[in-house]
């Protein structure tokens, strides 16, 4: 149940985070959004098709969340240092995040490839730190 719980706060976080990034950056519809999150499986077509493609980004953020944090508990059975060093460890998690989802994941998906930006990658690795790295270090014990 603590990692049912911890997937949703993370994913509630995260996507509070994005969606007020998305918005602080001019954006009007954060159901935009959600489609960029669909379109990883579902390409083009998650901007044109009804709103059940909103609905699919949402379910998508997370189920993406939860795995991220059934990663982690997984990990911290076995990594006793993950324990005693909780900050470290949320830092750590957060940028491996950032890492695999931005240089693996959605360069092989099928969602445009937005251009790199230092100060933008920075915001959203320390969104990853906040939202999925300090939830799993505090409540994988």
């Amino acid at each position: 149940m603590t990692l049912f719980l911890t997937g949703l706060l993370a994913g509630l976080l995260d996507i509070t985070a994005a969606m007020l990034l998305f918005l602080s950056r001019g954006n009007k519809d954060p159901r935009i959004l959600l489609r960029y999150i669909a379109s990883a499986v579902y390409g083009k077509d998650a901007f044109v098709r009804g709103n059940s493609m909103v609905l699919m980004g949402l379910l998508f953020h997370f189920a993406i969340a939860m795995i991220w944090v059934a990663i982690y508990f997984i990990l911290h059975a076995y990594i006793p240092w993950l324990d005693s060093h909780r900050l470290l460890a949320a830092i750590g998690y957060g940028l491996v995040v950032w890492i695999i989802m931005n240089l693996v994941i959605l360069p092989n998906s099928r969602a445009t490839p937005r251009p790199f930006s230092w100060p933008f990658a920075l915001i959203n690795m320390a969104i990853l730190i906040g939202a999925i790295g300090l939830p799993v270090a505090y409540f994988s014990s």
